[in-house]
């Protein structure tokens, strides 16, 4: 299967990056092909501007959203990691799909006002953290709300299957045999959910 990690977080040292790498390493002990998008190490550019628009409707689409759109279009299989900031996804992830998962390219209306979902026959999932306590986030709904925005609002408008959303809280204040923990359970869910 072909893997697409797209990953955002500043801090090479942080435990998003652990996530990554057990992520990888579970994938590629399975015979997955994987390709890992690291935005700040790309230093990708998420501000979607008139430009973009005016050359994809011209048929140009510029060169820095095409390279991702082939690695998209190649992927069977697409994660997201990214630390969850102020309830949501950080600009640069945000400006990623605002600016990849463009008209025509992953979604289009029909002329009866339904939507073409052009990414379908994927698989997606998502692997957040975050410093608040889960018992939070849980008991307010965060969760429910973060997986309506993002599961539904973006993989499945898409067309995208989306097969899990992980969420790790107290990321910041827990030992390291907690943290170990949720790197099995990464590991476990690379098995699981792609085999």
């Amino acid at each position: 299967m072909n893997h697409l990690i797209v990953y955002c977080h500043p801090n090479p040292d942080s435990f998003n990056n652990a996530i990554v790498d057990a992520f990888i390493g579970s994938l590629k002990g399975h015979n997955h092909e994987v390709v890992v998008r690291d935005l700040y190490a790309m230093r990708f550019d998420p501000v979607l501007k008139a430009s973009d628009f005016a050359a994809m409707r011209e048929g140009n689409t510029p060169t820095d959203i095409k390279t991702e759109q082939e690695h998209v279009k190649w992927a069977d299989a697409f994660t997201m990691v990214y630390p969850i900031w102020w309830t949501g996804l950080p600009a640069l992830i945000k400006g990623y799909i605002d600016r990849v998962f463009s008209y025509g390219f992953a979604y289009a209306y029909g002329e009866d006002g339904s939507i073409n979902k052009l990414l379908t026959g994927k698989k997606g999932l998502i692997i957040n953290t975050h410093g608040t306590p889960s018992e939070i986030y849980s008991k307010t709904g965060m969760y429910e709300g973060l997986k309506i925005t993002s599961d539904t609002g973006i993989y499945e408008f898409c067309g995208i299957d989306p097969v899990g959303h992980l969420f790790f809280g107290s990321v910041p204040q827990i030992d390291d045999d907690a943290r170990k923990q949720m790197l099995e359970e990464v590991k476990e869910k690379a098995v699981g959910l792609f085999g």
